[in-house]
């Protein structure tokens, strides 16, 4: 719930370059940008976890977004031909983009990968994987926990409880 004290970050602070690319694009991308900005993908998740508030996480979100634009652009720049190839045979092969087709132009992208950005395929399963990430920002104060007054102060408990009128929640054990 926003209020009339929630302060909101300026349109400057939250204006960064967006990745006008199709879904393919980064299906066929996404292992090597997975791969690339692991640490700082993984920072900005932390980031929001701990903080529970996202104006808090934009320098840690704007660094995932530099990091994938950054890997396109490298790509784009050295495995065209190959990312092409791969991307259209994911896209044209089938209806559901699966990868059995592909398999060629997988490899052939995946060692272009390899050799001009140096980025190796993870193995299958590597992103279910549990890790532990090291930051260097700082741990955020637990929130203390709220403690309400006593809704009936000065009720003695040793005071006699009457039968239920109309019995209990319990009758079928009695």
């Amino acid at each position: 719930m926003a209020t009339a004290k929630t302060v909101l970050p300026e349109e400057s602070e939250l204006t960064v370059q967006e990745l006008n690319v199709s879904w393919p694009v980064l299906q066929t991308a996404s292992v090597y940008i997975g791969k690339a900005c692991e640490w700082y993908n993984n920072e900005f998740l932390l980031c929001r976890q701990e903080e529970r508030d996202p104006r808090r996480c934009l320098n840690e979100g704007k660094a995932v977004t530099s990091c994938t634009l950054d890997i396109l652009k490298k790509m784009k720049k050295h495995c065209l031909e190959d990312f092409n190839a791969y991307m259209y045979c994911l896209e044209r092969s089938t209806g559901t983009l699966e990868f059995t087709p592909c398999r060629k132009t997988q490899a052939a992208l995946d060692n272009c990968v390899r050799q001009n950005l140096n980025i190796e395929r993870p193995p299958y399963g590597y992103f279910c994987e549990a890790k532990v990430h090291n930051t260097s920002r700082p741990r955020p104060e637990p929130e203390k926990p709220i403690t309400f007054p006593d809704p009936s102060p000065g009720l003695p408990s040793d005071v006699p409880h009457e039968k239920s009128k109309y019995s209990n929640r319990m009758w079928f054990k009695s």
